[in-house]
């Protein structure tokens, strides 16, 4: 049971490390918030990841597969907020960029929809995630598949508030400036996947 546990957090960590919306999210929620509102907002990020995981591992990804109807819409909807978030950060001042920001500027209900629509709103990362944890479910015993899922979700638990931590701990060693740009950056980046999951809606139609 240990060693499946301990199976599934390095899974999971090797799963979520690579750079990807919900870090560059939480990396720029890090640097722009208080310490603990951003860890309040890592907590977010993690639930909406771990509810991924755990629907990816028993298989939702057939609902996408079997309901093209349903893909169309996550695409319509994933790429319309996505690039939203990604124009925000874009347009994004330095008084925002810089840690003194002020409580007014930011809106847990945002958050919320934020951490909610770089999980759940891309339906290439629901079929890719029921795919590897599918085949991961699998290849278990039946009796030991939730110490998987479970190492998995302390995986998710582990690195987001990890990645947060450090990141609010390193952001005064930041430039106003910089941080302005890393925006920029994020946003491009993010607005870029919003247009591909666009162009993959029209393809699909």
């Amino acid at each position: 049971m240990l060693n499946t546990w301990l199976q599934g957090l390095l899974f999971g960590v090797a799963y979520i490390a690579p750079i990807g919306l919900q870090n560059l999210y939480m990396i720029n929620t890090a640097l722009a918030q208080p310490r603990r509102r951003a860890l309040k907002v890592a907590l977010i990020v993690t639930f909406f990841d771990i509810s991924l995981a755990v629907s990816c591992f028993y298989g939702i990804g057939k609902l996408l597969e079997l309901y093209s109807w349903l893909e169309l819409v996550v695409l319509a909807i994933g790429s319309i907020i996505v690039m939203y978030i990604g124009i925000t950060l874009l347009l994004s001042h330095s008084q925002s960029a810089s840690h003194h920001n002020h409580s007014g500027q930011f809106s847990y209900k945002s958050a919320v929809v934020s951490a909610f629509s770089v999980a759940w709103l891309n339906p290439q990362a629901i079929l890719d995630g029921t795919m590897l944890l599918g085949a991961f479910r699998f290849s278990l015993a039946s009796n030991v598949q939730n110490y998987f899922i479970l190492g998995v979700a302390m995986a998710s638990v582990i690195w987001f508030l990890s990645l947060t931590t450090i990141t609010s701990a390193l952001k005064d060693r930041f430039q106003p400036r910089f941080l302005v740009l890393l925006n920029r950056i994020c946003g491009i980046i993010i607005i870029v996947y919003g247009i591909k999951l666009l162009v993959t809606f029209f393809q699909k139609l």
